[in-house]
């Protein structure tokens, strides 16, 4: 990517030579580029789009901005022939369900050339590859750390964020005192669960024979809610409710929580609901079960796809080519304190505490099961009333079977 010989300085001539790009009509051309709402500020995209067009004279950039909310079937449309954009970003874990239809521009080739995929977030380029084939490249990221309350740690005599799950508990353990919460731990942060699962070997569901099956109830899955149980106790987080009911930012804020797991940016909500934390906040990544590297975490983000039916395809591999090189992944990451989309530009976000220990966490990243189903698993969301099944006492075992019985219905239903 980075280190590409099709760079956005160079793209003009390099991809000419790599010569198996496609070709395109003469003449000015406009390429159509979805981006979503919220993953780059107006003025990245206004310089990015001077930059791009003034080393390419021959493309106008045309960028749209989309909401989330009802991207799918608009993308669908696109996919179908019934609209049409050029480059779409994407979540990271939609690709497969795009990559279904057989309607992406394969980008494999393009990858291992000229973007260096070998370094790319594993988080990212997982979910954007089917079957071999890579459809998705990876954008940028984001994942959740631990935030916490210097002042809190202090007074516990606590010098050092915990590196191990041990120490992490210990630790907790130390700061769950009186009205004080350890940490605040919802029962229903399915996220958060499943960065344990992957951390003891397990997942949210295996794919065998061509068939998709839950997995919340092998034993590795078990030993991360286990563990997850452990935390959760050490705080008043509700059992019933995720970290959105109520938003844990807010209870955070209110100076009684020691701890929290969320993106780095939920900082910015605790200081605005009690500007006297501004300044005492602290991040670390989530520990593992061992020091020398951090615990697994759920990596959110976006991929960029080309459709099939682009009649640009030339063009808009040149605008991934920019969207992905060091110069504009840089400023992408320190402005929007995001996780570039390779492990070797960690670097440039290293004097933002936030995103530097989201970095740290995002080398330990993965997503959910690579099945174009999921999004529905997602929907019925069997894994949250699992959770709270298990931390209200009930058989672990037989509340994981009710959840795979659904997980699997779900994934193995013929469209």
């Amino acid at each position: 990517m980075f280190s590409s010989v099709c760079t956005a300085v160079a793209a003009a001539t390099a991809l000419s030579a790599c010569g198996v790009l496609g070709s395109d009509d003469g003449g000015a051309r406009k390429v159509t580029v979805w981006l979503m709402k919220g993953s780059a500020s107006d003025d990245f995209l206004d310089r990015f789009t001077e930059d791009f067009e003034a080393a390419h004279e021959d493309i106008d950039l045309d960028i749209r901005i989309q909401e989330w909310t009802g991207i799918g079937e608009k993308v669908h449309k696109v996919l179908r022939g019934e609209d049409t954009a050029d480059v779409i970003e994407v979540g990271n874990t939609q690709v497969a369900q795009y990559a279904e239809t057989d309607h992406l521009t394969e980008l494999t080739l393009e990858g291992l050339r000229d973007w260096g995929s070998k370094d790319w977030l594993k988080g990212l380029a997982d979910p954007g590859s089917v079957d071999g084939a890579q459809y998705g490249v990876p954008w940028y990221a984001a994942n959740r750390v631990v935030i916490y309350n210097k002042d809190l740690f202090e007074a516990a005599g606590i010098t050092s964020p915990p590196r191990t799950r041990a120490a992490w508990l210990r630790d907790t353990r130390k700061l769950d005192r009186g009205e004080q919460q350890g940490i605040y731990l919802p029962g229903q942060n399915w996220y958060v669960l499943a960065g344990f699962v992957w951390d003891e070997g397990g997942d949210l569901a295996v794919e065998g024979n061509g068939r998709w099956n839950g997995a919340l109830g092998s034993p590795q899955a078990l030993r991360g809610m286990r563990f997850y149980q452990q935390l959760q106790a050490l705080g008043d987080g509700p059992k019933n409710a995720d970290e959105e009911t109520p938003p844990q930012a807010e209870v955070f804020a209110r100076g009684k929580v020691a701890q929290i797991i969320a993106p780095p940016g939920s900082a910015a909500l605790i200081e605005q609901a009690n500007p006297e934390l501004a300044g005492r906040l602290g991040y670390f990544p989530v520990p593992g079960k061992t020091a020398e590297k951090p615990g697994a975490v759920f990596t959110g983000g976006s991929d960029l796809i080309i459709p099939a039916g682009t009649e640009q395809r030339r063009a808009a591999v040149e605008v991934i080519s920019a969207l992905v090189s060091e110069k504009w992944q840089t400023e992408l990451a320190r402005e929007m304190s995001y996780v570039p989309n390779k492990t070797t530009l960690a670097h440039v976000i290293d004097d933002n505490d936030g995103a530097a220990a989201m970095a740290k966490g995002a080398v330990q990243g993965r997503a959910t099961p690579k099945s174009a189903r999921w999004a529905e698993v997602e929907a019925q969301n069997p894994i949250k009333p699992y959770m709270t099944a298990v931390l209200n006492g009930e058989d672990p075992e037989r509340a994981a079977a009710t959840a795979d019985e659904t997980i699997t219905r779900v994934l193995s239903a013929d469209h």
